[in-house]
């Protein structure tokens, strides 16, 4: 699962990066002191275990209500019993049977807190025989009282999606969730990762929709009542959680790998760019397979996006399930590269491996998915995009962990937390993914692989956990992995590492000083070291294996540059004490992408020396356009020499660079500069596919020419999105009035929240301006909602106060009472809602 608190937590802090920054904050209490933490999380015992489940729905989509009736085998996992417990939650039971040749006989059961039911079976069970309950139901997800969480922000497990088609523009839909336990919102089960069982599902639904589930199509059956009956088999065993249904207004795209289906269902707004948004999947599939030399285990994949998903995307078995932000239309998809949708289809085909075939015994191991997953997203780009973006892409990742503090006190595998939700993080994800790419550069891909693919044949169709992991790498490597382990997965935190350096010329010694600074465990780190002198690399192979250790290497001449950890692979928080001038020489010698960010992350302030100088105005022309972007933005145009060097350079890219980013970025710097010379490349930009080319050339006419820009503006309203909107947004925000209104209003609205954050400035600005009070208002109401629905980022709620007060200040300027008192009442609101 790709999940919703990973992706708003990078939204966040990207967008409001110049004026706070903005990071995760799981709880404003501490975790270590709820008295939950101290439950070891034992996982559960197997009594009896699924073998089969059979279900045949139909929906009421006027109640809300799915009518369920359920036919699940099981048997007794070892120790024979006569109990049966399932998780069923919130339901209307109307009948338990056991089913004996061919005849349902009830059984007594208790329905504990509408959650659990406790089944009396009508006989002692041994594991040598099966045994079939049929159970007559209704799920009422509406009514549920469930807990969501940061990761998944609802627990009902089935969702109606504009059910009664109220919502204009917005299709009528029914999808489910499972992950964690919520599939049993929907039909009791034993919901628990650790159970496997095939399954069949009938669903009955208005005949002009399409349906989807686990598994193969088996047979479509149109009913008298203009209804369709879809039945669907899942042949091979599962999980509950990765159970799936949707049901609404798809087109279906086919495709195939090698003779296997691979299907996209989308909306048919989006129909015609189903190969662009998702035509690399046969290839992942491919290369996932051959890399970890088990085919694709299952009978087919398909891939649905779905409204108001309350998650970024879950991997259900042989059908993922994705949020709308992994679309987009031919010319949305222009500016994504490698973005978050297209790493998302990766990570969730991957977990047909690692989840789906293999699957965490329990949520305390969940690192042998989510990890994985969080690691393929790199691998898949090494492969397809190169390995810049792939080490971009990774260091990314560390950097979300790193600036979550209490990410720090928590294990990898983690048999104490508050609650199983507690699980999905950024250490399960961001910092196990970088774990098993440390384990992969210690090992070598052909070790590491082969042990995935020991760990994949031995647990298929199974459970696994992380020991199971280290027992199939120490397998295929012949290395004791225990220490790797014990200190990455079994304990918490990262080095926080200090390097110096120093050279002694009478010797000839180059000596590199190594220090742990972080409290807590020490980390053994075997790591390689890269010296160039003499116009010559030589790599050494070395262990830091105390809180302090020293280095020293013999070299003819002083080396121009030693490059610690030159594979740059450790999960660390490394402050390395170079020269600038070495900085340099690593930028133009050193070959990997983050030889050359550490480079430039150095300069980027040091502009003003000659060393910092060059290494920014070399990164404008970088192989890789994130570090050409980068530079760009980090220009220090105030400086004449930086000015007049960079210039020409910055003209060059915004015309004729291949990646439409880069050139955005360079128009950007021009605009600021609103120098009238631009004006022309502003014009010509704005014929660009580009939205993101489209939006920075508008943006650099409004500095010039502010009417200009309001009229072209106009002409973009019907056909505008990604950089574009809110660059629109920013020119009707300085310069128009009521009559741009209800456009400012409407894109702001429907945005998501990357959306939001992106146009909040602009949109704060024109609701303290605008001319009629009842839109001043409207703006108002939104802006408080923010304040009050995203209060659990660290510095959003002040943030929203301030705007909220600047509106205030304008309101009563333009002697608007009643909208400055709405603008008053909204901050105390939302002052009350971030202090509780």
């Amino acid at each position: 699962m790709v999940h919703l608190k990973m992706l708003a937590s990078i939204a966040l802090s990207g967008v409001l990066i110049t004026s706070l920054h903005i990071a995760y904050a799981q709880d404003s209490t501490s975790k270590a002191e709820d008295p939950l933490m101290k439950i070891y999380r034992a996982t559960p015992p197997k009594i009896n275990d699924l073998v089969h489940t059979k279900l045949d729905v139909h929906f009421d989509y006027k109640k809300c209500y799915m009518y369920g009736k359920e036919w699940v085998t099981l048997k007794p996992h070892f120790y024979p019993t006569d109990t049966l417990r399932l998780d069923a939650k919130g339901m209307d039971i109307k009948n338990i049977s056991v089913v004996k040749n061919g005849k349902n006989i009830p059984l007594k059961y208790k329905y504990e807190d509408s959650l659990s039911l406790a089944i009396n079976l009508d006989q002692v069970y041994h594991n040598n025989e099966s045994y079939t309950i049929y159970i007559d139901y209704t799920a009422k997800p509406n009514l549920l009282k469930a807990r969501g969480s940061a990761a998944i922000n609802d627990a009902k497990g089935l969702y109606f999606i504009n059910p009664d088609s109220t919502e204009k523009d917005k299709p009528v839909q029914i999808w489910t969730q499972g992950e964690t336990e919520s599939s049993s919102a929907w039909f009791p089960t034993i919901d628990k990762p650790e159970q496997k069982t095939t399954d069949e599902i009938s669903m009955t639904v208005p005949a002009k929709y399409v349906t989807l589930s686990n598994g193969r199509l088996a047979s479509q059956k149109k009913n008298s009542d203009g209804t369709r009956t879809d039945t669907w088999k899942m042949e091979l065993p599962h999980s509950p959680y990765l159970f799936m249904m949707a049901v609404g207004d798809f087109k279906i795209y086919h495709d195939k790998w090698r003779n296997k289906e691979v299907n996209y269902y989308l909306e048919p707004k989006y129909a015609p760019y189903a190969k662009e948004i998702f035509g690399m999947t046969p290839e992942l599939i491919e290369f996932y397979s051959k890399t970890l030399g088990v085919d694709f285990p299952w009978n087919k994949y398909s891939q649905i996006v779905v409204r108001d998903y309350v998650s970024g995307a879950m991997e259900n078995t042989t059908a993922t399930l994705h949020g709308e932000y992994v679309q987009g239309t031919h010319r949305e998809l222009i500016d994504r590269y490698y973005d978050q949708g297209r790493s998302t289809i990766a990570h969730e085909l991957f977990h047909q491996w690692f989840g789906d075939y293999v699957t965490c015994e329990s949520w305390s191991n969940l690192t042998v998915n989510e990890s994985f997953a969080d690691f393929s997203e790199m691998l898949w780009a090494e492969h397809k995009y190169g390995k810049d973006a792939a080490d971009e892409h990774s260091h990314e990742a560390l950097i979300n962990y790193l600036e979550q503090p209490d990410a720090a006190t928590k294990n990898l595998v983690r048999f104490h937390y508050a609650d199983k939700e507690d699980v999905f993080d950024v250490v399960t994800y961001q910092k196990g993914g970088r774990i098993l790419n440390m384990l992969r550069n210690y090992l070598g891909d052909a070790a590491f692989f082969k042990g995935l693919n020991i760990y994949l044949k031995t647990n298929a169709f199974k459970n696994g956990e992380a020991q199971q992991l280290r027992l199939a790498e120490e397998e295929a490597s012949g290395r004791d992995l225990n220490w790797f382990f014990n200190q990455w997965y079994y304990g918490a935190g990262h080095p926080m590492l200090d390097i110096n350096y120093k050279w002694d010329e009478a010797s000839k010694t180059e000596t590199v000083y190594l220090l742990q600074k972080q409290v807590g465990q020490t980390f053994k780190l075997p790591f390689a070291v890269d010296i160039y002198a003499g116009g010559k690399k030589e790599r050494h192979k070395v262990w830091m294996n105390d809180k302090m250790d020293t280095l020293t290497f013999h070299s003819d001449v002083k080396p121009d540059l030693v490059n610690v950890d030159a594979d740059k692979v450790l999960l660390a928080l490394k402050t390395d004490n170079k020269t600038l001038d070495e900085f340099a020489f690593q930028y133009a010698n050193a070959p990997l992408y983050m030889d050359r960010y550490e480079a430039l992350e150095a300069a980027q302030g040091k502009q003003s020396e000659k060393a910092g100088a060059k290494i920014v105005l070399a990164a404008l022309k970088d192989k890789y356009y994130g570090l050409r972007e980068q530079a760009i933005l980090a220009l220090n145009m105030k400086s004449d020499d930086i000015h007049s060097a960079a210039l020409p350079v910055l003209t060059s890219l915004a015309q004729t660079d291949d990646n439409t980013l880069v050139r955005a970025a360079a128009m950007t710097v021009l605009a600021k500069l609103k120098a009238p010379g631009n004006m022309d490349i502003f014009k010509q930009a704005l014929k660009s596919e580009s939205y993101a080319i489209q939006g920075a050339a508008l943006n650099g006419i409004s500095q010039l020419d502010p009417a200009q820009a309001l009229q072209l503006a106009k002409g973009f309203e019907k056909d505008n999105s990604g950089a574009l909107t809110p660059a629109i947004v920013y020119v009707y925000a300085e310069s128009g009035n009521s009559a741009e209104w209800s456009f400012v209003y409407k894109q702001f609205n429907s945005a998501d929240v990357n959306g939001k954050f992106g146009m909040i400035r602009s949109f704060a600005k024109m609701t303290g301006h605008v001319d009629n009070p009842a839109d001043a208002q409207q703006g108002i109401e939104l802006i408080k909602g923010m304040g009050i629905k995203y209060k659990m980022y660290t510095g959003v709620g002040p943030f929203i106060i301030g705007l909220l007060n600047d509106i205030k200040t304008q309101r009563a300027n333009l002697k608007d009472d009643v909208s400055a008192k709405a603008a008053a009442d909204a901050v105390k609101v939302v002052t009350d809602a971030n202090s509780k």
